[in-house]
């Protein structure tokens, strides 16, 4: 197997370090690779790089935790395997065949000097060019240059192009994850092939500063993208989102081919006669709605419809032939710049039968532990055994007792929890959970469960 090197770029440096509570497991990566069939085997490191408290957190083995900027993994798929890979992600950077990797310098020259034939012959007659970077370390040109010459023994002999070569090669040298405690020689030296780079350049095109419409928490467009990829969004799978909003969850699934819907109960909003978001703008333009966001990026195909209602009262068919979702992915209302609420009433009474047509029902407060019971239960009911459902809760760093699993359905198995540091006292949380067995209902100690552990949590979001 030949063994790889997935550099990550320092944006949402919360998917891949250590955190003040949680050890955040980045799988995209991982969800990816799945979703291509592509088999992998991450390359043993030292102890202190591996997550010991995973099977708390996760319901999975120990997983590898990389607190440094980069990945090892072995694999035998080939590039054009591997470039599909990188054409999706969002959170890596660059993908580099892996050559050498040590943290002495003079055994990464015997290392490098020792490559095998077949892994230079092939490569010795094309053009190249070599590349030199330095994490946590600003590198002159000079410096550069010199660390290019000490491996001047490799046996090229092409012609060096430094704009478009046919192989690019790249030096890469590790200085650790605080700047203010450089040393003076590298803690790790590593030398590879370049395979590709990600689909972080694209991200600008769905900028929402260019998007028709949108709302006050409208999801960031590489987090979107990020949630998709986690989902295994692919080409004509049907995906949800019962908390649309303004849709830009649905823009990043279509964008993979999805043919994507959604619900909301806030009928202003998804007929984009709410205040506008956007500073200095008085009023809305008569076309702002979902279906317009996806029209911008010519994706009006994938879309399917947006309909108003209540997340907590389903109006799908639970009986044969009943929806069956490829992915479900959702940023749900926690209660600060979008209420949170269901239709109900303080009181009871009838309405007049002459007062139901045009009637609108007046609505109450919809509870925190009550939005993720019932979107757990839906789910479990209507993805398909093997889909995913990835949504964001809020979450008070002070509750150091948080475990996702026993509060999850029975029916669905977590994959992943990420947390994103929102302020010194509050977070979110991105859950992914897959479903692997036909729909139960959940026991009722099992609601209580759920109710009892978000329920002090749902007040601090009232």
């Amino acid at each position: 197997m030949t063994a790889y090197m997935l550099w990550f770029a320092n944006q949402y440096n919360g998917f891949r370090v250590s955190t003040h509570h949680f050890l955040c497991c980045l799988q995209e990566f991982e969800s990816l690779a799945s979703l291509l069939a592509i088999d992998y085997q991450y390359i043993e490191e030292p102890s202190d790089k591996v997550c010991v408290h995973c099977d708390a957190l996760l319901n999975s083995d120990t997983t590898l935790i990389p607190r440094q900027p980069f990945i090892l993994f072995t694999s035998d798929a080939a590039d054009t395997q591997l470039e599909r890979l990188m054409s999706r992600t969002v959170l890596a950077r660059s993908l580099y065949e892996l050559w050498t990797n040590s943290g002495d310098l003079q055994q990464f020259y015997d290392d490098l000097r020792h490559s095998p034939n077949t892994q230079l012959s092939q490569y010795r007659s094309a053009s190249f060019r070599i590349q030199v970077e330095g994490y946590n370390r600003k590198l002159s040109t000079q410096t550069k240059v010199e660390k290019i010459e000490n491996i001047a023994f490799l046996p090229f002999d092409g012609k060096i192009d430094l704009k478009s070569p046919e192989n690019s090669f790249h030096l890469f040298e590790y200085y650790g994850n605080n700047p203010n405690e450089i040393p003076d020689k590298p803690f790790q030296i590593l030398f590879g092939r370049h395979i590709g780079d990600s689909n972080r350049k694209n991200v600008s095109n769905f900028s929402l500063k260019d998007r028709k419409f949108i709302a006050n928490t409208s999801m960031e467009p590489m987090l979107a993208l990020l949630m998709a990829n986690i989902a295994k969004v692919s080409a004509a799978d049907l995906v949800l989102d019962p908390f649309v909003g303004s849709g830009s969850l649905l823009v990043s699934a279509a964008y993979y081919g999805a043919y994507v819907m959604g619900t909301d109960i806030d009928y202003l909003l998804i007929h984009g006669l709410t205040k506008p978001s956007r500073a200095g703008v008085k009023t809305r333009d008569t076309d702002e709605s979902v279906l317009s966001n996806l029209r911008q990026y010519n994706l009006q195909n994938q879309y399917i419809d947006v309909v108003i209602a209540d997340s907590s009262q389903p109006f799908w068919r639970t009986s044969a032939p009943t929806l069956k979702l490829d992915a479900i992915i959702t940023d749900p209302p926690y209660g600060k710049r979008e209420s949170r609420e269901r239709v109900g009433s303080q009181r009871q009474y009838k309405i007049p039968e002459e007062l139901v047509e045009g009637h609108i029902p007046s609505k109450v407060e919809y509870s925190l532990c009550d939005i993720f019971r019932d979107l757990l239960d839906f789910s479990a009911f209507h993805l398909k055994v093997g889909g995913r459902l990835v949504f964001w809760i809020p979450f008070d760093k002070s509750n150091t007792n948080f475990d996702i699993r026993s509060e999850c359905h029975p029916c669905l198995r977590v994959i992943s929890m990420s947390e994103q540091q929102l302020s010194s006292y509050m977070s979110r949380i991105l859950i992914s959970v897959e479903k692997f067995k036909e729909y139960t209902q959940m026991s009722d100690s099992c609601v209580q469960r759920t109710h009892n552990k978000f329920i002090n949590d749902s007040q601090k979001y009232n």
